[in-house]
């Protein structure tokens, strides 16, 4: 992680990914700051660190996360579907295609919201290769393109799981400025804290 900025792990079923985006976004810009996106496979991340799937958690584990999402939904005025019809499926296209896009220099915040949106608000399955190639049309990207560049980015999506591990990281979202790692969107608050502490002292 030689790069500057805030280096940003998500896992692309992440419901809390999505209730921070816009967060994140807007304090990167305040500070004047890059993100480097870094799509993970989460799963791997918790079979090495200890974590549990939703679907293997305790029914007082899984009510609470229920509680939680809508407390944050009402919030941030966000509305998320807590059991969506296609919840946390293969995550794989869904990443390399955000990483590709990414790794061309593009914008990718608009993407990755979509695809999220499109599990947790519009009952859609992003592990459909249809469903995303919908997605990236109404992102005004060329399908044709992407899909091809997408399998090419499978090591990368490996290389940032890994280099999420080497990290500390354990959930999703998760954000690490210089070395300072912050879990979960609800740390927003405390990174924007320690960026700005680390701009007046540079």
């Amino acid at each position: 992680m030689k790069a500057s900025g805030i280096h940003y792990y998500f896992w692309m079923n992440s419901d809390w990914a999505y209730l921070g985006a816009d967060r994140l976004e807007a304090i990167a810009h305040k500070h004047g700051v890059p993100i480097h996106y870094k799509p993970v496979d989460l799963p791997q991340v918790y079979a090495r660190t200890g974590g549990v799937l939703l679907g293997q958690r305790s029914p007082e584990r899984q009510a609470y996360r229920i509680a939680e999402l809508q407390r944050w939904c009402r919030k941030l005025g966000v509305h998320v579907n807590p059991t969506p019809r296609f919840m946390c499926p293969d995550a794989t296209l869904a990443s390399t295609l955000v990483i590709a896009v990414n790794q061309a220099g593009l914008p990718v915040l608009d993407l990755y919201k979509a695809i999220l949106r499109a599990q947790w608000c519009e009952d859609q399955d992003i592990s459909d290769p249809a469903q995303l190639a919908q997605i990236l049309r109404a992102q005004e990207l060329d399908t044709d393109y992407w899909f091809p560049q997408a399998a090419k980015a499978k090591q990368q999506y490996q290389d940032h799981t890994e280099e999420a591990i080497a990290a500390g990281v354990f959930g999703s979202p998760s954000y690490v400025y210089q070395g300072e790692l912050f879990w979960g969107q609800d740390r927003l608050d405390m990174l924007d804290h320690a960026i700005e502490l680390h701009t007046e002292s540079v």
